[in-house]
């Protein structure tokens, strides 16, 4: 059979004969001891490798190899894949499975606040050196190697501000000189840009978001390529990282959609972001897939498509106008992650957490989720919101 498309994929990934047991879906295995039918068994389980086998519950069950195997298959080229609790857990087992006392860690100066705030904090408690860089720096990054450089992460689109990295040339750099990268991939996923497939050593996702696809769960992975995957397993064995079978099988639900749910918010996210570009009030729109979003042109060379979270710059106005404009919003929901079926709406203040480049924008900067209402609706909603924001902007 020829290669399965994205759409099959999701369906038929990691669902093993022996985990479902000619059930559609591989049941929710609870479990925390296992029981061995001699101690000569329950030693010569302790001395093989329990990766994908019955050892003890932290290990895993069927349900969460079931997902995991899944992500695995989603990532051309990859070697395995480990689930954690949230999606920062997964950040930070990655990058404390690969830094250790005295390195140097280069991050994109535009990640998610949480993955600097923990640079800033335990890493740099532990001895690790933290430098901040351009996300459009490119092979430029070259530059910013020292001798004690371990690993580079990326994100990409950055987050909040949506900048696209060549991801191609930073790996090729770090390549070169046996430097580790890591990419927080959860606003593509694999279906958009197959990131080991890229050279990336470790793709990194916040499950909670779109695998998930309903926010009632919090999970994360880490997809290892070849020859990656035993340090990660060490040190998500040492730090007790799990994630509970009951999560790991709403992950698995979700997953099964994903392909469908994520062209819809791609697709919608798109025909917003068309319509509040032709708007007065709008000076910007930061959706990477438009030709105005910075990395434009890397996005059209890497990615397969887009997905349904941008940011949009007001055209003057303050707080109390930008905090009008959302409260007004009637299908816009107001909170935190993205990726379910609902649409969200927050206020963003990059120049908050920058320190390698510079956030300078001509007004105050809104972040949508798009959801999987119709656009139309959608649109309507913002229309009527942006009258509060020109009564308060006066």
């Amino acid at each position: 059979m020829s290669e399965r498309k994205d759409a099959t994929r999701v369906v038929t990934a990691g669902r093993r004969e022996e985990w479902t047991r000619g059930i559609v879906s591989p049941p929710v295995w609870r479990a925390s001891t296992i029981l061995y039918d001699s101690v000569g068994d329950l030693r010569a389980a302790g001395a093989r490798d329990t990766h994908h086998r019955l050892f003890y519950g932290r290990r895993g069950t069927p349900t969460q190899w079931s997902l995991a195997e899944a992500l695995t298959e989603l990532e051309p080229g990859a070697e395995a894949t480990l689930l954690y609790p949230s999606g920062v857990a997964a950040v930070s087992t990655a990058l404390l499975a690969v830094l250790s006392p005295g390195d140097h860690l280069l991050l994109a100066d535009s990640v998610y606040d949480p993955t600097r705030n923990f640079a800033n904090g335990m890493l740099k408690r532990f001895g690790v050196e933290t430098s901040y860089y351009d996300p459009l720096i490119g092979a430029g990054i070259a530059d910013l190697v020292q001798d004690n450089t371990r690993a580079i992460f990326m994100e990409s689109p950055g987050s909040l501000t949506f900048e696209v990295q060549d991801l191609p040339a930073i790996v090729e750099v770090a390549r070169a000189r046996g430097i580790t990268t890591l990419l927080d991939n959860t606003w593509a996923t694999p279906l958009l840009l197959p990131a080991i497939a890229m050279g990336i050593d470790y793709s990194i996702l916040a499950c909670t978001k779109y695998i998930s696809g309903h926010s009632d769960i919090m999970l994360g992975s880490v997809t290892a390529a070849q020859g990656k995957y035993a340090a990660l397993r060490d040190a998500t064995y040492q730090l007790g990282q799990t994630a509970s079978p009951d999560d790991a099988w709403l992950g698995s639900r979700g997953l099964r959609t994903m392909a469908l749910r994520l062209k819809h918010h791609g697709d919608a996210a798109l025909t917003v972001a068309r319509w509040l570009a032709d708007r007065p009030e709008v000076a910007a729109v930061l959706h990477p897939a438009l030709p105005g979003c910075p990395g434009h042109a890397l996005f059209a060379r890497d990615f397969k498509g887009a997905a349904g979270l941008f940011g949009f710059v007001f055209d003057g106005g303050d707080e109390a106008a930008r905090a009008a404009f959302i409260d007004a919003l009637e299908l816009f929901g107001i909170g935190y992650s993205w990726g379910g079926f609902e649409s969200l709406a927050i206020p963003v203040d990059p120049q908050r957490y920058r320190t390698a480049t510079r956030w300078e924008a001509a007004g105050p900067l809104v972040r949508l989720q798009i959801g999987l209402e119709d656009p139309d609706d959608l649109i309507a909603d913002l229309d009527q919101a942006l009258s509060r924001f020109r009564e308060k902007k006066r």
